[in-house]
C-alpha cells in the first residue's frame, strides 16, 4: 500500500505492484462470477420449486450435500467481494481518494445486504430438523415456512441490490476518468450498474413488472472488465502520471 502511495519511488518499485493488483482483481471477479452463479443461480434453480413447498422440502432432503454446495459458494462469492472492495480502492484511488474510497463502502455494504439474505437460504437446515420444539408445527407448516425462507431469501437478494447498482455506476466512473483503463471499461460498467440500480427500483415500485434480461450487462460487464485486467492491465505510464498529478 505505502508502495503505491509514496510517488518519490522509482517507477520501477511503484507500478509493479500496480499489475499485481490488476490481475488479482480479474481472478477475485472471475471466482466470485462463478462461486455466485453456483450458489444464487444453479443450486437454487435446482432445489427450489416456487410453488411447491413438498417439492421443495423432498428436494433439499435428497440433495442436502448440494444445498450446503450452494451457501458456500456464496461465502466464497462474499470473500472475494470484500477483497475487491479494497482492491479496487487501490485501483481508482489515484482518480479521486474520496470516490474510490465510497465505493470500497458501497461494496461492504452489498455483501452485508446480501449476506442477512443468505440467512434465509439457510433458514430450512433449522426449521425442518427433528427438534422437540418444531413439533407443535405439522409438517405441512414446516414445509411452508421452509419454503417462505426460501422466498425470502430470493427477495433479499434483489430487495437490496442497490447498493451493489450504486457500486458499480461509481466505479464505472473512476474507470472512465482514469485514463490507465480504457473509458468503454467505464461505460459498460456503468450501464450495467444502472442496470441494477432500475431493477431494485422495478420490485420495489412495480412489483408486478419482469425483465429478466436486466443481470446480462453486469455479467458482460464483468467478464469483459476481468479479462481486460488478466490479460492487458493497467497503462503503467498512465499510472504514473496521474498518481503524479494527484
Amino acid at each position: 500500500m505505502s508502495v503505491l502511495a509514496d510517488t518519490s519511488l522509482p517507477t520501477s518499485r511503484r507500478t509493479i505492484p500496480v499489475q499485481m493488483y490488476a490481475k488479482v482483481a480479474a481472478v477475485l471477479i472471475l471466482v466470485s462470477f462463478i462461486a455466485g452463479g453456483f450458489g444464487e443461480a444453479y443450486v437454487p434453480g435446482k432445489l427450489i420449486a416456487p410453488t411447491d413447498a413438498a417439492t421443495t422440502v423432498a428436494n433439499l432432503r435428497a440433495s442436502q450435500v448440494l444445498f450446503r454446495l450452494g451457501f458456500a459458494g456464496y461465502l466464497l462469492e462474499a470473500c472475494c467481494d470484500i477483497t475487491l472492495a479494497l482492491v479496487f480502492y487501490v485501483l481508482l484511488r489515484p482518480v479521486h481518494k474520496y470516490v474510490s474510497l465510497l465505493t470500497a463502502f458501497f461494496g461492504l455494504l452489498a455483501t452485508a445486504t446480501f449476506a442477512a439474505s443468505e440467512l434465509f437460504y439457510f433458514a430450512p437446515t433449522l426449521i425442518l430438523k427433528d427438534d422437540g420444539y418444531l413439533q407443535s408445527f405439522s409438517p405441512d407448516q414446516l414445509n411452508t415456512l421452509a419454503l417462505l425462507s426460501l422466498k425470502l431469501f430470493g427477495l433479499g437478494a434483489v430487495l437490496f441490490t442497490v447498493f451493489y447498482g450504486v457500486l458499480w455506476v461509481l466505479r464505472g466512473y473512476l474507470i472512465f476518468r482514469s485514463s490507465y483503463l480504457p473509458k468503454f471499461l467505464g461505460v459498460l460498467m456503468t450501464i450495467a450498474g444502472l442496470t441494477f440500480i432500475f431493477s431494485n427500483f422495478a420490485v420495489v415500485l412495480a412489483p408486478g413488472f419482469r425483465a429478466d434480461w436486466l443481470p446480462l450487462p453486469m455479467l458482460l460487464g464483468l467478464l469483459v472488465l476481468a479479462v481486460w485486467l488478466l490479460v492487458k492491465g493497467v497503462n503503467l505510464p498512465k499510472w504514473d502520471a496521474k498518481t503524479v498529478e494527484r
